[in-house]
């Protein structure tokens, strides 16, 4: 099914340059063997008989091994699919269509650890890396708050604050 782009995914596709999280996001389409990792979890993943359809086994999968990359929770992964089109991409998202919640998120990886497949997969990944000369390191997304406070318990006079307390 062919969907109607958006006016940041089409803004996006002209851009000239290729930013690292794209060619590291671009590598491991290319390297990890999807096929084989999806078949491990299919037996045990909902088929959507009953309930909501689930997201496709492809696009969850994905998604976890970015949150094993990036290091990222699941509320930071959410917010991460929403704000990050390269990671929207290479889950095979787009943002006029449904985005998991960090909800979503959570069940699946309870999925793959109640059934022992979160160590499996990422063993089997780091190996078929290795096999190809490469090593894969937990990276981070910082993700920064700015909060107003003053730098001091002292007022102006060089006194304690009365209303400065800890």
């Amino acid at each position: 099914m062919m969907h109607q782009v958006t006016f940041a995914e089409a803004e996006y596709n002209l851009k000239r340059r290729k930013t690292r999280r794209e060619k590291f996001l671009s590598q491991m389409n290319a390297l990890i063997p999807w096929r084989r990792l999806e078949a491990r979890i299919a037996p045990c993943y909902p088929r959507g008989k009953r309930g909501r359809e689930p997201y496709p086994l492809k696009v969850m999968l994905r998604i976890h091994c970015m949150q094993l990359f990036y290091n990222l929770s699941d509320p930071a992964m959410e917010d991460a699919l929403y704000e990050i089109e390269s990671m929207r991409n290479f889950a095979g998202l787009t943002l006029n269509g449904p985005i998991p919640d960090e909800t979503t998120i959570l069940n699946f990886r309870h999925l793959l650890e109640s059934n022992q497949l979160g160590t499996t997969l990422f063993e089997e990944i780091n190996k078929y890396l290795a096999e190809n000369g490469m090593v894969l390191r937990e990276g981070t997304i910082v993700d920064a708050t700015i909060i107003s406070a003053p730098s001091s318990t002292k007022n102006k006079k060089k006194e304690r604050d009365p209303e400065m307390h800890q």
